[in-house]
């Protein structure tokens, strides 16, 4: 059974050569005691298919972390927060996006996971999802953290990595943040 999944894992990473999904699994994160978002974090929107619900995080029901991408270019905007008791996280990674640029149409990755049950949905290449970014704001003190807000549409599903079953995602509104350091 390893083996069959570490097969498809490589097939999809050749197949998708230009924007290699983000990391399957990631640690569970433990519930946030004080905001990770400086409280300026926000989600809404609605998923459907294999995850059907309504998001609507506010800052104190979120965690946010963020980094530079591996290859430097752009920054990876990590939200996770409760559905139905699991820890849901969306991974957006916006290749092309600088500190203090914003605009419309910034190409993304997208990633869906539920943390610690190794099920996640990732769009298969640059091209389907593109983010709108209306802040993207140094944080007060600190010229690496910026407040990045805006929305992100999706003209595909995110299929599922290692299953058949897609989520789509619909009028997602998203506020975090981005961190610029190299460290």
């Amino acid at each position: 059974m390893h083996r069959i999944r570490l097969i498809a894992a490589l097939a999809l990473l050749a197949a998708c050569q230009d924007a290699p999904p983000e990391p399957a699994t990631e640690p569970a994160a433990p519930e946030p005691e004080a905001s990770t978002c400086a409280d300026l974090g926000e989600l809404s929107g609605s998923l459907s298919g294999a995850i059907n619900t309504e998001l609507d995080w506010s800052d104190q029901d979120l965690r946010c972390e963020s980094m530079r991408r591996p290859d430097d270019r752009g920054v990876r905007i990590r939200l996770s927060g409760k559905v139905a008791g699991e820890r849901l996280a969306i991974i957006i990674a916006l290749p092309t996006l600088e500190p203090a640029l914003t605009g419309p149409e910034f190409d993304s990755v997208v990633t869906i996971t539920v943390d610690g049950s190794g099920r996640f949905f990732s769009t298969p290449n640059l091209g389907t999802c593109w983010a709108d970014i209306e802040t993207n704001a140094p944080l007060t003190g600190d010229s690496a953290l910026h407040n990045v807000a805006g929305s992100l549409t999706c003209v595909g599903p995110l299929g599922e990595f290692n299953g058949d079953a897609f989520v789509d995602i619909r009028e997602l509104r998203f506020s975090s943040i981005a961190n610029w350091s190299k460290s």
